[in-house]
């Protein structure tokens, strides 16, 4: 049971991470681009977030914390100490909270909102937001990877 835990924990931390990179990527390609289309690339961003990035978070937290408990239970309840696990259970959770409770609604209020239209202000704002939460969450992932790294 354990073998399924560390590959559903592997898929999640993939989707996780490859989905913020390919959001990343859109997001720079897209600053040489009219405002007018700016739209349809946080419309894709927002799918992305939606459909990758939320669910690998999700899927690794659960996965990690099934893996915890499977771990403590095949050591007599005494899971030992390693800075290494901590840093990436710590930096796993707090990242994946950004990404469910700030990245995922923020995205989801930019993909309504029209660049163009009345809002065009609050659509510049929520797009620095999206940035800053994204990338913040990004390095606490890529964080928690190296400390599972590290752990190996």
């Amino acid at each position: 049971m354990i073998r399924l835990w560390v590959f559903l924990h592997i898929i999640g931390f993939t989707l996780w991470i490859g989905g913020g990179l390919a959001s990343m990527v859109a997001g720079i390609v897209s600053q040489g681009e009219e405002r007018a289309r700016l739209g349809a690339v946080v419309r894709a961003q927002a799918a992305v977030q939606r459909m990758l990035v939320a669910p690998g978070a999700l899927l690794t937290v659960l996965s990690g914390v099934m893996l915890t408990f499977a771990m403590t239970s095949l050591r007599g309840g005494e899971a030992g100490f390693s800075i290494w696990l901590v840093l990436m259970q710590g930096a796993g959770l707090v990242g994946a909270l950004i990404v469910l409770l700030v990245g995922l609604p923020t995205s989801a209020k930019l993909a309504r909102i029209d660049p163009d239209g009345a809002n065009a202000a609050y659509f510049d704002e929520l797009r620095q937001r999206q940035r800053v939460t994204s990338s913040i969450a990004g390095v606490f992932a890529v964080t928690a990877l190296v400390g599972g790294a590290m752990l190996a």
